[in-house]
């Protein structure tokens, strides 16, 4: 791209109102996007339909000050900008209603065109939902996967951290810029994932968090991949929201089921319900996806939860005890008629092994 060109599609990106629609109908009119910044203003009132408002935005280009900013971004190593009309464009995002115009990339801009699965999830999952999205996302990219999600605290972080960790790729799709890195304690995770995967944003540089952001982000996650898989979701979450873009792209949807009893649950059973896949192994995942995509089941069979280890033969008496719903200290003393002071002690060996987990209210359940 030559550096007007560049500047052009920059200046495009910061006019209120350009979408995909209205970029179509000006390259259909005036062939290239320089061509655009080179019309008067009767003629781009002509290819407009007489939309004044938005021909003054185009005519009034971009703050000087701004696109400095943003080629001053451009010119550091690993930072990318890709258009909608580049050859490297990723295929499905390109197929989904109002594709993105821009992308901003900071990392390995080739991830974008690979296969990808979307792991999304609540922002405050049980330690459970936490490690089984973290397992699920190791033995993903262990089969050729690249997972992508969207950096948010909870299940978007652990399926981060699992692909990562398997020495796999992932990507994060931002909801503010990709240089205003969302949540703050997620920077290091940031820095990983621009080492070893990639950032990538449809808004331009220094946009802060805001709500009306994040289902447009979410549409990028599910449009860049060929499913989107559900961990953990209550019935009103934003996961909710992706699986529902992810459909509508004609993309398939997954959702791992859990307790009646478990309001992170409800938005997994939801989506069940209305068609979503079932799934209980990453190899259930793989095989739906193997006639789309080439995949590997090597690690499909039994690394999708992590190990647990053999416990002390003291402690299987309370295990017993303890199911996969929460249950509180005085529900344990119903059930299994040991003390309270006794079955404490038992619960924090037990923690500390990895064989239950704490929730909150003071509940504990079996991991």
């Amino acid at each position: 791209m030559t550096p007007h060109a560049l500047r052009c599609w920059l200046t495009l990106h910061h006019v209120p109102g350009v979408g995909s629609h209205t970029l179509a109908t000006l390259l259909q009119h005036f062939g290239t996007i320089e061509a655009v910044f080179t019309a008067n203003r009767a003629q781009l009132l002509s290819a407009l339909g007489q939309r004044s408002a938005l021909v003054d935005h185009i005519l009034a280009g971009a703050d000087a000050e701004v696109l400095a900013r943003h080629l001053a971004w451009l010119d550091q190593p690993g930072h990318h900008l890709l258009t909608c009309l580049d050859p490297e464009y990723p295929r499905l995002l390109s197929e989904i209603a109002y594709p993105p115009l821009l992308l901003f990339v900071h990392g390995d801009m080739r991830l974008l065109s690979r296969a990808q699965l979307a792991v999304v999830g609540s922002r405050n999952p049980t330690p459970s939902g936490a490690d089984t999205a973290h397992a699920f996302a190791r033995t993903l990219t262990q089969a050729g996967l690249v997972v992508t999600s969207g950096l948010a605290l909870g299940i978007d972080g652990a399926a981060h951290r699992g692909a990562l960790d398997a020495d796999g790729q992932t990507i994060a799709v931002m909801g503010t810029g990709v240089d205003c890195i969302y949540p703050a304690r997620h920077q290091s995770l940031a820095r990983r994932i621009a080492q070893h995967g990639a950032i990538i944003s449809e808004f331009p540089l220094g946009t802060p968090a805001k709500a009306e952001n994040f289902p447009r982000r979410n549409r990028i996650i599910s449009g860049l991949s060929v499913g989107t898989l559900v961990v953990e979701a209550a019935l009103h979450s934003g996961s909710l929201i992706t699986a529902h873009y992810a459909s509508e792209q004609g993309r398939e949807v997954f959702a791992i089921p859990g307790s009646i009893h478990s309001p992170l649950a409800r938005g997994c059973h939801a989506l069940i319900r209305e068609g979503a896949k079932l799934v209980e192994t990453a190899r259930d995942i793989i095989e739906e996806l193997g006639a789309l995509v080439t995949l590997t089941e090597q690690h499909a069979v039994t690394n999708d939860y992590p190990p647990v280890p053999s416990p002390d033969p003291r402690l299987l008496v309370l295990l017993d005890h303890i199911g996969h719903d929460p249950a509180s200290v005085d529900t344990l003393v119903e059930r299994s008629g040991l003390t309270p002071h006794t079955i404490s002690s038992m619960l924090v060996e037990m923690e500390l092994l990895g064989l239950v987990a704490a929730c909150a209210g003071g509940r504990y359940m079996r991991v």
